[in-house]
């Protein structure tokens, strides 16, 4: 069970990273969603007692993280958002010696658990071919192949499928749901499509505060009736956007393609309705209900069982 409790984090500035963050996780998949500077990589490192909150406290199985990071971090495997790995050496050589930077113990020796790990992230054909000539994807595999070292308890991962191909995305996807099915991982990230795909549970993070704890499918409800879509004409956007809560406009054959947001279920000529997604949710948390504007999390943040 991880615990994170009021966790607090003011850098030099000051800049207040995190602003009473506290939620709870047991087994599974849990998306952190935020945009860039939410708090989100601040939250993961802390987690991972890599850094010391200024006040607040994370707990895994009733130990404090901060109170002996050594023995907690024999629980935990941790896939940072810039993993750096030595170009020139080989993937199974690279693997062995981030083990034994890590310390992994290896009954059966580190060479015989690398194989394995590299197995599992279906690497082996490319154990002996120099880490600098993978793709982004096969590199980020052998990210989680160390995280898995020592078999944590909890994973976690801090943007992994930013910047991969769709096909690349769509291996990592496969790889991630497998390692959640006997542990608690957390996915931070601010492409919405991963949480979609991965996370039965998504807490939304801005401006250093939870926005909202709850699940996909229950925050595409919320907005059931509400969303609406159009095709707008360029010179006609800014009045739209003055009269309605624009959730996306994408340019699809020349012409804008907009969704809007109203509640009250009157939209604008020529707009029909249609079905909310998670990325109309998450924008319009994010765009209004911020922590800059000293909003609790609203309705239809609705807090859902650990």
């Amino acid at each position: 069970m991880l615990e994170i409790r009021t966790l607090v984090k003011v850098y030099p500035g000051p800049v207040a990273a995190l602003q009473g963050v506290s939620l709870e996780a047991s087994r599974g998949m849990l998306g952190l969603l935020g945009p860039n500077g939410a708090g989100k990589t601040t939250l993961m490192r802390i987690v991972a007692g890599l850094l010391e909150p200024t006040s607040g406290a994370v707990y895994f199985d009733g130990e404090d993280v901060a109170g002996d990071p050594r023995r907690i971090r024999r629980k935990l495997g941790y896939l940072p958002q810039h993993f750096g790995f030595y170009p020139h050496l080989a993937g199974a050589a690279m693997l062995r010696f981030l083990l034994v930077l890590k310390g992994v113990h290896a009954p059966q020796g580190v060479k015989r658990l690398a194989d394995e790990l590299l197995e599992r992230v279906n690497l082996r054909d490319a154990a002996r071919r120099k880490v600098g000539t993978w793709s982004g994807g096969m590199r980020q595999r052998l990210g989680v192949a160390q995280a898995l070292a020592g078999d944590p308890r909890i994973v976690v991962v801090d943007e992994p499928t930013a910047g991969l191909d769709p096909e690349e995305r769509l291996r990592f996807y496969r790889l991630l749901a497998e390692v959640a099915e006997d542990r608690l991982v957390l996915l931070s990230t601010h492409i919405v499509e991963d949480i979609s795909v991965l996370c039965p549970r998504v807490v939304v993070l801005t401006g250093g505060r939870i926005v909202a704890d709850t699940t996909p499918r229950r925050a595409r409800a919320r907005l059931e009736g509400a969303i609406f879509e159009g095709a707008v004409e360029k010179d006609r956007m800014a009045d739209l956007a003055d009269r309605c809560e624009v959730t996306q406009a994408v340019l699809i054959e020349g012409r804008n393609r907009v969704r809007v947001h109203v509640p009250d279920g009157a939209p604008p000529e020529g707009f029909e309705p249609v079905a909310p997604s998670l990325e109309d949710a998450y924008l319009l948390l994010t765009r209004n209900r911020g922590a800059e504007n000293g909003v609790a999390p609203p309705a239809g943040a609705e807090r859902v069982a650990p």
